[in-house]
């Protein structure tokens, strides 16, 4: 107040050039009430506002007052994320804060070069994952998503209290988060072999995924389901259990992903009531009916895809003519019919045997079975496709490691060892 002008306002002044105060030309004029007026610098300047060029108000450094808007940015949006919860969600276990971290914006977007075009993996309807490499060399992948409704927000912060709760060998691992942008991002680790969809349907030729593969993957992705079934400290049903959500890692290691659907269910509890959420071709009719989510809603659709594996089918296919078909419904019907071979891809057809198929076919029978009760458990799909591979390994004269079968493993190798010296 003691820099006021007395006595007149600054319409009045400014008439006057020669007695007026704010004759820099950053400068600007400011009424005080029943006083008079004083000058003050504009925006992006500082400095005494009195002075005539070269001095008076002065350009602050431009980088500084960006930094403070962007911090201020930042700040705004990691609380708009609910940045305090995760944080507490993060630190409130010693195991979690190993494998989960908060990143901050200015790591991710130097890890994908300020989100380069180049650097991105795929796009989706959710919106994009970027390829990303952090400052200590590891590679990882970014998934950015285009909505900011809270409904999108929510379900970012669900996947992240599933995955900081889940350590599982064929269950994609979440390295942490970035709160600072107007959309959260994940950050994953990265498996680079892209989806089983993208390997099972090929827009030119067949697909060079054998049977054995197959039912390696298969086997792989039930271990995961069971895992989060009955293994975790609280059941986890998926809800979106799909072939485009099982990743494949450079050795073809099956891998599930994206859970920003799942649900947590307490142990006492059988089962939730939910809005219905899934993908059209494979989310459980019961389910679809009731709203009501059990651990048989994944087993339907892990049943579709056991049909894909055998057929190289999507769940809803094209026919040569062009007509939509359900997968599911041509399964049921062939297997009245007795035309089930009909259906089975080329590869498999050749490379599998027909009791084989006949397994595999009862087993996808029953997963589709309208009614959940009727349904086989994770745990009995993945005994059931265990079983059949130990069957097909043995043959071939082959041990697999499933679980703790180290013992079991090391007998298979003594006979067979025994087996080459008598020869």
């Amino acid at each position: 107040m003691n820099w006021v002008i007395a006595n007149q306002s600054c319409k009045d002044a400014a008439k006057d050039t020669t007695t007026f105060a704010c004759i820099h030309e950053h400068s600007s004029c400011l009424d005080v009430k029943n006083e008079g007026y004083r000058c003050v610098c504009k925006d992006g300047y500082d400095g005494n506002p009195y002075l005539p060029l070269p001095n008076g108000c002065q350009v602050i450094v431009c980088k500084k007052w960006k930094q403070r808007n962007q911090q201020k940015i930042k700040k705004r949006n990691f609380l708009r994320n609910h940045g305090l919860l995760l944080q507490q969600l993060i630190s409130a276990s010693d195991h979690i804060e190993e494998r989960t971290s908060v990143f901050s914006l200015e790591e991710v977007e130097k890890a994908t070069n300020n989100f380069d075009e180049t650097r991105v993996l795929g796009r989706g309807g959710h919106g994009t994952v970027y390829k990303g490499i952090l400052s200590d060399q590891r590679i990882v992948a970014i998934k950015k998503s285009k909505t900011v409704k809270t409904s999108e927000i929510d379900q970012f912060i669900n996947e992240v209290a599933v995955l900081s709760q889940i350590n599982h060998r064929n269950v994609v691992k979440l390295l942490g988060c970035c709160l600072e942008t107007e959309v959260p991002l994940l950050i994953y680790e990265f498996i680079s072999n892209g989806t089983l969809s993208d390997h099972l349907h090929v827009s030119q030729g067949e697909s060079k995924l054998s049977w054995d593969d197959r039912l390696r993957i298969a086997s792989e992705s039930t271990g995961a389901l069971v895992y989060l079934h009955s293994a975790a400290s609280m059941s986890v049903f998926h809800r979106d259990v799909k072939s485009s959500n099982i990743l494949l890692d450079d050795t073809f290691k099956a891998k599930v992903s994206d859970f920003g659907a799942s649900r947590f269910i307490p142990l006492d509890q059988t089962h939730i009531v939910t809005a219905i959420h899934g993908t059209f071709g494979y989310i459980d009719p019961e389910y679809y009916q009731t709203s009501q989510l059990t651990e048989k809603s994944d087993v339907y659709s892990f049943g579709i895809i056991l049909l894909e594996l055998l057929t190289g089918k999507k769940p809803i296919f094209s026919t040569k003519n062009g007509l939509q078909q359900n997968l599911a419904m041509n399964f049921l019907q062939a297997t009245r019919e007795n035309t089930l071979l009909d259906l089975v891809e080329d590869r498999v057809l050749q490379e599998g045997t027909k009791q084989e198929f006949l397994e595999i076919s009862s087993l996808i029978e029953i997963c589709l079975n309208l009614k959940g009760t009727k349904r086989p458990t994770m745990k009995e799909v993945e005994y059931k496709l265990q079983s059949m591979r130990k069957v097909r390994m043995k043959k071939k004269g082959v041990c697999i490691l499933e679980g703790n079968e180290d013992a079991e493993c090391l007998v298979c190798r003594l006979t067979l060892l025994h087996k080459w010296w008598m020869k």
